[in-house]
């Protein structure tokens, strides 16, 4: 996504339009203090597994495991951060990766720590 627009319209419909690599880039949330004082740096990608906190909005201070990381709507599925339908079922509400913050990473994949640790 390399636009040189200032219209929030076009700037709305290139990330909107962004292929899915680079809308990976979009998923980026804030660590917790001693996150990221431990891997010295203040964000990392969220993917499904880690613990986060609910920062904004209707669910703030809800906190729970990313359920499901959907790159084509940029939002995330949190346990816990549901809605109830009328006839009783729950149902996740989907939440913005910027409105979270990793409180726990889940570190399955070996190259995922040396990647949010970066060149020291």
């Amino acid at each position: 996504m390399f636009t040189t627009s200032k219209q929030p319209r076009k700037q709305r419909k290139a990330r909107y339009n962004a292929p899915l690599h680079q809308k990976q880039k979009f998923m980026g949330a804030r660590l917790s203090s001693d996150l990221s004082v431990k891997y010295n740096t203040r964000s990392a990608p969220v993917i499904t597994g880690d613990t986060v906190t609910v920062m904004r909005g209707d669910y703030k201070g809800v906190s729970g495991k990313v359920e499901k990381v959907d790159l084509h709507a940029g939002t995330i599925h949190v346990s816990g951060v549901v809605s109830t339908k009328v006839n009783g079922e729950e149902v996740p509400r989907p939440v913005y990766p910027s409105v979270v913050m990793i409180t726990k990473l889940e570190l399955k994949d070996k190259t995922r720590e040396e990647r949010i640790r970066g060149k020291e």
